[in-house]
This record gives C-alpha cells, structure tokens and sequence, in this order.
C-alpha cells in the first residue's frame, strides 16, 4: 500500500510540474485547454446563475452599435429625425445606459431581461430568426395580450429593420450592464479562424 501510495505522489508532482512549471509548448497546450475548460464550464454557467441568464457575456460582433467617433451631440444630430419621430428626446437619450454606443470587439455583461424592468432606451441581447444573438436599443415597447414586445435599433443603423419591429420577452437573452472594451476580439479572431 505504501508503494503504490508513493508511486502515486509521484506521478502527481510529474503531473503538477508538467502543467504549472514546464515551459514546453505541450505544456502550454495542455495550460490553454484546462483554461478553456475551467471557463465554458465553470465560470461561464456560474456567471449564468448568479446574473439570471444564459448569456451572461457576450462579444460584440457587429459595427451596429458604434457611434464612429462622433461626440454624443454630433451622433445625436445625425439621428435626430428619427429619434425625435418615435419621442425620444435628445435629453432622455442622454440618460440612456451607454449613450456613446459601444463598438466591435467589445465585451458586454448581462443581467436577466426582466421584462417588469426594461424600459426604452436600455440595450438588449435577443434571438433574431436566422441570425446570431443580436444587441441593440429598445426603441418602443408595445403591449399585447401576450405580454410586452419590443422594437430594437442598433445606434448606427438609421432605422428599425424588420427583424426587430417584434421582439417577444420569449426570445430575450438579456439587458447589457457593463462594457469591457475590446476583449471580445479574442472571440472575434477565433471565430474567424474556425469559419475557414
């Protein structure tokens, strides 16, 4: 018993040096998979269930929330017309939760979608039919005997398009709280890697 017991430690400190110590490439391999491993499958659902969601981070994919560099009154000028058409004025958008928009390659926290909570101007990640999970602004907020729906507008987009004149409280995902500037990029480049 002792023997085996002695074998055993061996080979876990063989082991602990392989992965924590050694500067070989397969030690970074194997580093890089516990990583990935340790994330997918601890700290993202963990993160799921203490925000309330499924999706508790997500990687901005598009340009359709960014305002291009323009200062709030420069990007509020240049949408004005429709804002101002659906009632939203320009001191109500300035109140808005990231009123600068936020651009491709940035990492956004979400909380639950509390449908008792959203309100106009809060920025949303839902299902879309035929397309990836999609983040934008409320714009409106509709009621019908089935609950609450919602029309969405990216803030670069000049208009609502037709995929989010409805989106129902079944396909939402959650409400963005937080912006981590640029780590989405990391997802961006893998995703392009895997899509050749």
């Amino acid at each position: 018993m002792v023997f085996k017991n002695t074998k055993f430690k061996k080979l876990l400190k063989k082991v602990w040096y392989f992965v924590w110590e050694d500067n070989s490439i397969w030690s970074w391999i194997v580093n890089i998979i516990i990583a990935f491993i340790i994330v997918y499958f601890v700290i993202y659902p963990g993160l799921g269930l203490l925000f309330g969601t499924s999706l508790p981070v997500v990687a901005v994919v598009s340009e359709s929330m960014e305002h291009n560099g323009l200062s709030f009154d420069e990007f509020y000028q240049k949408q004005a017309s429709f804002y101002e058409g659906n009632n939203i004025k320009k001191e109500d958008f300035r109140e808005f939760t990231f009123k600068d928009g936020f651009n491709k390659g940035d990492i956004m926290v979400l909380f639950k979608a509390d449908t008792k909570k959203i309100k106009i101007g809060d920025v949303i990640v839902y299902h879309a039919s035929y397309r990836d999970p999609v983040i934008h602004r409320v714009v409106k907020i509709s009621k019908e005997n089935e609950g609450n729906y919602y029309a969405t507008k990216g803030d670069n987009v000049p208009e609502v398009q037709n995929f989010e004149k409805r989106i129902y409280e079944k396909d939402l995902l959650g409400r963005a709280v937080l912006r981590i500037p640029y780590l989405g990029w990391v997802k961006i480049g893998f995703m392009a890697i895997f899509r050749r």
